[in-house]
């Protein structure tokens, strides 16, 4: 023995380095330390072997994550230095349990020295090793919280104490480890619902946008307030008769939004988008059509879940009734009217368009007046208390007296509202 090698390692003696070229040698093609050698590959030996020798195999045993000890085989040589033959491991990547499942506590061989591993490098392991189903692999996070998810299951009275997660899919089989279930449904989800308001159907000109993060399920239940916010309401009258008409089923939006959060494909860091004009509302999430199925397939309630578990916590919930069947129910809620959804798939897209069926109606006797979420609030407002003043108008959307003048002085001019009084008794009514 003269030089380290890609395979073999020197050590003096113990020190905590050690832990990190096992992972290291685990991770990557095995390789072997013999502690009892210096750098230059002269022996010095061990001066207590048997202290020497628990110290090591407990440290591994206790330093190490997934259990390692299974591919190691220790050997002692001339009663002076202790050879540690390491195999190649079945479960990686290995780690520092003190560090976590991150750069910095997993290592590979590079060369002659040990190196921390990229997140790519992890995620491909981890894929290799834990097959190539993105909500059953283990996740790059494992300080995760579950409050949002711990309500939702209570909503519904479903148990969601630790016991169940195996069940769930939230953990791994040996229940030490999160999946990446876990992590969608967790209070550190790192994807994102975008919501963007146009003031024109080609979609170029912002009215208004929002980003809703946490968990899915808090995601779920802020987006679908946000769009029911958007949903506005066309008055028809007939003589004295006067008749009101939504412009979306409240039940379409929900089963949109539900299925681009079930289906969507979580390998991508993409946000789900969905874009609102007067004309259409457009779910657009990351991911086509899982392999096999066709448009048409989709549109006869053929399904093929992506996230198979998650799709089962959502129906465990009674968010979803069954699998493939919201798609269809959307088309079914337009069979009576003008305009029909439609769907468009590319190869890492998926879009539902729900059109607006008051754009296309042409039975009103009264054009609809277009107007934005914040004077629709300021309309909701005036309807439940009589009026409203410029204070109240800044309270209730959180912005600046000024701003709050503007836009009342622009639903005047739009003839929206009146406005009576002057000064602190000025008020503004229908």
């Amino acid at each position: 023995m003269n030089f380290e090698t890609e395979n073999i390692e020197f050590k003096s003696d113990i020190t905590n380095d050690i832990y990190k070229e096992v992972i290291a040698f685990a991770n990557t093609d095995g390789g072997i330390i013999y502690i009892g050698v210096d750098d230059n590959g002269n022996v010095i030996g061990i001066h207590d072997i048997d202290e020497t020798y628990t110290r090591l195999t407990n440290g591994i045993r206790d330093a190490i994550t997934p259990d390692v000890t299974m591919f190691i085989k220790y050997t002692l040589q001339d009663d002076r230095v202790i050879k540690i033959n390491i195999n190649e491991g079945t479960y990686k990547p290995y780690y520092l349990k003190s560090k976590g499942l991150k750069p910095g506590g997993v290592y590979i061989r590079q060369g002659a020295s040990s190196a921390p591993a990229s997140s790519e490098q992890i995620r491909q392991m981890i894929k290799n090793s834990d097959g190539d189903i993105f909500e059953a692999m283990r996740s790059l996070n494992q300080t995760l919280d579950f409050e949002s998810a711990k309500k939702a299951f209570n909503k519904y009275n479903v148990d969601f104490s630790e016991e169940k997660y195996r069940t769930l899919g939230i953990c791994n089989d040996t229940g030490e480890l999160y999946t990446n279930l876990a992590l969608i449904i967790s209070d550190q989800c790192p994807y994102t619902i975008k919501v963007a308001v146009f003031s024109d159907e080609s979609n170029t000109v912002f009215r208004d946008s929002k980003e809703f993060s946490g968990s899915v399920f808090e995601q779920l239940e802020q987006t679908f307030s946000y769009l029911k916010l958007c949903n506005k309401t066309k008055a028809i009258f007939n003589g004295l008769e006067r008749t009101e008409m939504i412009d979306y089923p409240e039940e379409a939006i929900r089963e949109a939004l539900l299925n681009a959060i079930v289906h969507r494909d979580y390998n991508f860091s993409g946000s789900i988008i969905i874009n609102v004009n007067d004309y259409k509302t457009e779910f657009i999430s990351i991911g086509g059509l899982v392999y096999g199925l066709s448009t048409e397939d989709i549109k006869n309630g053929i399904s093929q879940p992506r996230n198979k578990n998650l799709a089962e916590i959502f129906h465990r919930l009674h968010l979803i009734e069954s699998y493939g069947t919201g798609i269809r129910r959307i088309f079914n809620l337009y069979k009576n009217s003008k305009v029909t959804p439609s769907i468009e798939v590319t190869a890492n897209t998926f879009k539902i368009t729900i059109p607006n069926m008051n754009a296309s109606s042409d039975t009103a006797s009264e054009t609809v007046k277009k107007i934005s979420v914040q004077k629709e609030t300021i309309l909701d407002y005036i309807r439940k208390n009589g009026y409203i003043t410029d204070n109240e108008i800044s309270e209730i959307l959180n912005i600046k007296r000024t701003r709050a003048y503007t836009i009342a002085k622009e639903m005047c001019t739009e003839n929206l509202i009146t406005v009576t009084g002057r000064g602190s008794k000025k008020k503004y009514s229908l």
